[in-house]
Order: C-alpha cells, then structure tokens, then sequence
C-alpha cells in the first residue's frame, strides 16, 4: 500500500493533528493510501537523543534520522508541520515537563564541568534550533499562493494599516564589521576535507573544527562579526530611539541561528541596560545573567543574588528612563527583549509592516518603531519595503500581485547550516579554514568576543535550484529573480554558478534576471502594487524571510501559502506554513478549549501529497481525493468556515468538520470513479444531515479549560478527548471504515 508520513510535531500544529488525522486516514484509506506518523516534536527529539541512556519503556526511535533518510529516497511523501525550533528557554522547560512525566533524562549545563555534563550537553546542542528542517529539505523550495487562497483574500481582504509619508519607522543595520562585510568565500575545485583553526596572539593553537568534509563544487564561506563595533551600533541606536521618542525592537532570529543570534541578543540587553551592567556587571556576569536567554531570564535569575533587589531596582528604573521598548505583550509587561525567541525577523518585520510600521509599546498603543537588524546582508529589504510604503502607502489587498519563492535549502545550504561552524572568539588571534594540503583557503583577524562562522553550500543543490527557477518562470511565464548580492564574496559565487547552469537550461522568452535583494524587493514591491507577479529566486535565509513578508502583505498570513519541496531524488515534502503563532493558540485552548489554529496550510499539503502520489504510482484515485480536496479547500473559504476568534464560534475542530463535509459532498457528485463515489454518498448524507448536531456538539465544549496533560508532551488520550469531542462527527468518519 502506498504511503503518506504525516508528522507529529508541536503545540497548535500538534493539537490540530489530533483533529484532522481522523479524516485523512479514513478519506485516504479509500484510494488505498495508508497514513504512518512519525513524531519529530521537540519532546520527541529530545527522548530519541537519550534512549540508548533511557529504560527500556521511555525509550524511542529516532524518527527525525528516519525520515532524512527516507527523503533521499523516491519513494518519499511528507508531510511536515511546523515545529519548534528552540531556544534554550524552550528546550530547558521541555526538559522539566519531559522529567515531571518520569523521563528520566539529565538537566542542561550552561558550562559543563564533567564527562556525563559535556554528552548530555552535546545531545540537547543537536536538538536545539532548527534541528528539523535541513534534515528533511533533500530538495529546494517551491512557495507561492494556490489561486483559491489568493482568490479569496482579494474578494475579504484582511485589514492594513494606514502608513504616513512622515513616519519615523525604519531599519537600522551596521553595514561594515558585520557578516556581510567581512566575508570571504571560495569554490572547491575537489573533494577535500577542511579545517577550521583559531590561532591566538599568544601563539596558542585551538581546532575550532577538526574535520569539515567538502565536495568539489561546494561553496565554502567564511566571516565574522566584530563584537566591539556591534557594541558601538547598538549604544548609538539606544540613543537614537529615545531622540526620535520612537520605540526600540531587535529583530533576530535566535532559534534559526542558533548560536550567533543569542549571543547577538545578549549584546542588545546589556547594550539598552548599560547603565545596569556597568554598576552590576560583575555579579551579574558572575552569574550567567549576561542577557543571552533574554531579560525574563535575566529577571527571574536575580533572587539567588544578595543584592538581587536592588539590581532589579535599576533595572526598573532603566526602563523608565530608556527609550520605550517595543512589546510583545504590553498588558504582560513582556518586552522586545524578555526571550530571544518571542521576536523572530521573518515574521515580526512584516506584522510591523502591515501594522502602519508600527508595533506595541508599553501603554498598549501603536507607536513607530526603530528596528535593529544588526547584520546588513538582509535589512535592506524591509527597509525598501518600507520605503515603497512610506511613498505609496499601505498595500491593497484587492489588487496586489503575488511574489512566489524559490528557495535554495537543500543539503543544509548556507546560513541556516552553520550552527556547528560558528564560534564566539575567546581570545584575540587569528581564524584560519585550511584544507587537506595545509594551504590558508580563507583567514580572518579577529578580537575576543568576535562571533565567526562558516556555511556551505553544495553544487548539486544550486544545480536543482536553477532547473527549479527556470520551471516555475516557464510555467508562470512570470519574471524570475534570483536575489543575489553583488558586495557579498558568497553571492558572487553563486552568481557566477546561475550564470553557467542557466545555459543548460532552454531560457528564450523567458524573463530571468539578477538583481540585488535591495533592487529586487523594490522591484517586486513596484510590481504587486501593480498586480503582477514576480518569482523571488533565493537562497535559504532570504527563502525563509520572503516566504514570510509577501504573504502576510498579500494573504495577511504566512499560513496559507503552499510549500512543495520537490526532493531532489524524486520524492516529495509537503510542507504546511509556518507555526509562529502557535504557543498562543495552545494558550487559549487550555485556558477556554477553543483551538484558533487554521489548518488550512494542512489541506493545500495533504492535497499535493495526494497529487504527487497520483503521478508516481498512477494512482487515480488518489488524483481524485486531490482534485475534490482543492474543491472542498475553496469551499470552506467561500463559506467562511476558517476558524475565527473567540469562544462561541467556529474552531479547528469545527473547520475540520465542514472540510470533511465540503470533501465527501465534492467526492461522492464526482462522476470519474463511480464505486468511489458511492462509497461516500453515505459518508456525505451522514454529515450533511448531522451538521446542527455535530456543530453544536463542538461549540458545546467550548469556554471552559481543556486538560491535555502538558505542553511539549500532550497525553494522547487526553488531547485526543478534547480535539474529537463529537461523537456524531466520529461515527460519521467510521462509515468509511466499515464499522
């Protein structure tokens, strides 16, 4: 029987599979397609890490490891759901709940000291951030928004806020001592084997990375960011935020950029409270308080010292007297800077964006924003956006165009695979990748507290990547634009690859071009407000910030984008939108057992996997379930059947319902697969004619706290209590099983 791997993953995505797998597994049963999970949830991560340590009853299978190498194969079909990728704060209070529940698991040691510290440490390190996705991403990325989804959001726009050409917003970045400017790269001409050195002024020798195996082809880059001179930006946007009365954010992307990013945030807490860390440095140094978890974390830290009150006093009165910081939850006194991962780039910048360049500040009112992105290799495009806007004002969702993404990501390209090649500098010295023969490929003078990293990227991705861009413009016929910088040493290389793979491609009457990313967000902004389409072609961090930006201008949300990664060996992953809104529909769940979550990123997935599953198994069934599966996608939008907001109206649970009901209708008046269609006339009849009772059945739980027996852990009964709480929707689905 063919097969769909449907992940287990976290939070509000893993609350609505307990929902949704129901139907999918009885709707797919009928095309003989059987749906497996595989869970590669944080807790699950981290428990597959300790098992061979674990009793034999709390031990599991690494299923993330399975699945990477099932996504090498054909035969792969995926579908993956947001996950978490964590921070430290995340990762610790998943350990807690894991060890509440009898794990039996070891703590996490900032500073391990012995044998036992420094493996468990090394184990949770391969579980933090974004452990998940370059696993699984052997292929490139398709992203753009289905017609139905489009459609709709032109016929109910979602709201935009006004902009003013006098706005104070902006995006502030270093432009010189940054990564972007200190970066240096070189294209293997062999296969090789790398290593990374740190040689201090002292003469002392430490291998940063013993062994760093390389292809012929592959990029290999190196840079760095000058700790000092990051420090000397960040006083000066202190400053500056608090002259122009404007509200001061950083935006990073800590749980991505695992280690450089954290240690970045760091640097903007003492920086905002530098009067604070220059009368209490020491002892909050002394103790671990040095801002890198965020200041919550700072906070919480200041009752085990003696003179906690007191610092906790000057930390108060800094916030008085500083610029007034940007808020996550002003009604919560949780701040900008509270933990690294409440704040994340991709999806803050455009929330802002949309918000008139405006974001909360602590009175609970919209203010303009002065937005730190230290590093300059990207925060020009937000501030092109915001440009366009401050010209021509807010975006109209009736008429904007549309900028699809493709995104080169696979086999871990570039940034996001340079957790374990980035280092912060102990000592001053030098930063030496020198390859088998002992020859200097590339160096770096650095200073203590410098942060240096390396990234890679392989040739047979790039290759995949054009033949990838040049299908989509041809099947468009919309421009590509493959947003490369001339100024950075990696983009050069890879212009110069571009250039040569595009000659292997039939490119005549197609639009392709090169531009800058500065030059091509201008561009494609210019266009949507047009309403034509352009295909952002980029590599993997610039994927992720885009496949954020444009569709939250254009859908209001990243949500409801389709995302196909074509695996470079014939399989392919389906992924379902991004997940940042999560954590706080899992709050409001437990606290009123109302799911806010849309799963609409599922149905657009589920309906390709079936797609592709139809083309290489020749499958027509399964064609089928595809195309009445789209049909009922544009239904449950045309009916206004998303969740909404509030208690007392429709849910997930409810969206599910009416999905599967729109389905069922869609397959049972199909007329390609008669015996298929009377296998779900009886399935449609039992929905359609139990749509009071199952509708009331769902709102009737709702408003009263939801017990699902923990956070990174749900209990399986339990959640399964709460998401499938109707019994006539159940025996509906049971139709289909013969029960």
């Amino acid at each position: 029987m063919a097969k769909i791997i449907y992940t287990l993953t976290d939070e509000a995505p893993l609350l609505a599979t307990y929902s949704f797998l129901p139907v999918i597994e009885a709707f797919a049963k009928t095309a003989g397609v059987e749906v497996e999970t595989r869970d590669i949830s944080l807790a699950g991560r981290i428990v597959a890490a300790f098992s061979d340590q674990l009793p034999e009853g709390q031990r599991e299978s690494d299923a993330l490891a399975e699945l990477g190498a099932l996504a090498t194969t054909p035969e792969a079909n995926i579908i993956k759901l947001p996950n978490i990728s964590a921070s430290v704060p995340q990762l610790i209070a998943a350990i807690a709940e894991l060890q509440s529940q009898g794990i039996a698991l070891p703590g996490y040691v900032d500073e391990p000291t012995t044998d036992a510290e420094r493996d468990a440490r090394a184990r949770y390190d391969k579980v933090k951030g974004s452990a998940v996705n370059p696993v699984l991403r052997e292929g490139n990325s398709d992203r753009r928004a289905p017609a139905s989804v489009k459609n709709y959001a032109r016929k109910h726009p979602h709201s935009m806020g006004a902009w003013s050409s006098d706005s104070k917003t902006r995006v502030v970045t270093m432009g010189h001592d940054d990564f972007r400017s200190n970066e240096q790269s070189v294209v293997l001409a062999a296969d090789d084997v790398l290593t990374i050195t740190h040689v201090a002024t002292d003469g002392s020798e430490t291998v940063l990375k013993a062994e760093l195996p390389v292809l012929a082809g592959e990029v290999v880059d190196a840079t760095f960011l000058n700790a000092a001179e990051l420090d000397s930006f960040l006083a000066e946007q202190v400053a500056a935020a608090k002259a122009d009365d404007v509200l001061f954010s950083v935006h990073l992307k800590a749980t991505m950029m695992k280690v450089s990013d954290p240690i970045i945030f760091g640097h903007v807490v003492r920086a905002y409270f530098a009067g604070v860390y220059a009368a209490y440095g020491q002892d909050l140094l002394d103790a671990g308080l040095d801002g890198t978890n965020g200041l919550a974390a700072v906070l919480a830290g200041l009752d085990g010292l003696r003179n906690g009150a007191e610092i906790r006093a000057a930390f108060e009165r800094a916030l008085a007297d500083g610029p007034r910081l940007a808020m996550v939850n002003s009604d919560k006194g949780i701040t900008n800077l509270h933990v690294p991962s409440d704040v994340i780039v991709d999806a803050s910048m455009p929330a802002m964006i949309r918000t008139s360049g405006h974001m909360w500040g602590p009175d609970g009112q919209e203010v303009d924003t002065l937005a730190v992105i230290p590093d300059s290799s990207y925060a020009g495009v937000y501030q092109a956006v915001i440009d366009d806007c401050k010209a021509h004002g807010a975006f109209d969702p009736t008429t904007i165009g549309s900028v699809p993404n493709v995104g080169l990501m696979a086999q871990k390209a570039e940034e996001y695979g340079s957790h374990d090649k980035t280092f912060e500098m102990g000592a001053d010295g030098v930063v030496r990748v020198i390859n088998r023969a002992g020859e200097v490929l590339m160096e770096h003078t650095v200073s203590a507290g410098d942060i240096w990293r390396a990234c890679q990227t392989k040739d047979a991705p790039i290759q995949d990547w054009v033949k990838l861009a040049v299908s989509r413009a041809r099947i468009t016929g919309d421009p590509a634009v493959f947003w490369l910088d001339d100024a950075r040493a990696h983009d050069r290389n890879i212009r110069a690859k571009v250039e040569t793979y595009l000659a292997d491609h039939e490119t005549d009457g197609l639009d392709i071009r090169i531009l800058s990313p500065i030059d091509a967000a201008t561009l494609s902004v210019q266009r949507i407000r047009a309403g034509r389409n352009t295909i952002s072609v980029t590599g993997n961090v610039l994927r992720d910030y885009n496949t954020d930006l444009f569709p939250i201008l254009e859908l209001g949300t990243s949500a409801k984008m389709l995302s196909v990664v074509p695996l470079m060996n014939g399989g392919g992953l389906f992924e379902t939108g991004a997940g940042g809104s999560a954590p706080k529909h899992v709050q409001q769940l437990v606290a009123e057992n109302y799911l806010r979550w849309d799963s609409l990123g599922e149905f657009l997935a589920l309906a390709e996997s079936l797609r592709h599953m139809a083309r290489t198994t020749d499958n027509k069934r399964a064609e089928i379930l595809a195309d009445t599966l789209d049909a009922a996608t544009e239904a449950l939008l045309e009916e206004n059947k998303s969740p909404a907001r509030r208690v007392g109206q429709i849910d997930n649970r409810g969206s599910h319902f009416y999905l599967a009901m729109y389905w069922a209708r869609e397959l049972a008046e199909q007329r390609a697969d008669n015996q298929l269609a009377a296998a779900f006339a009886s399935v449609a009849e039992a929905l359609s004619n139990g749509e009071d009772v199952i509708s009331q059945e769902l709102l009737a739980v709702q408003g009263a706290p939801a017990d699902i027996g923990g956070y990174y852990r749900p209990d399986p009964t339990k959640t399964t209590a709460v998401m499938c709480p109707s019994s006539t929707f159940n025996a509906a689905l049971q139709l289909l099983n013969g029960q």
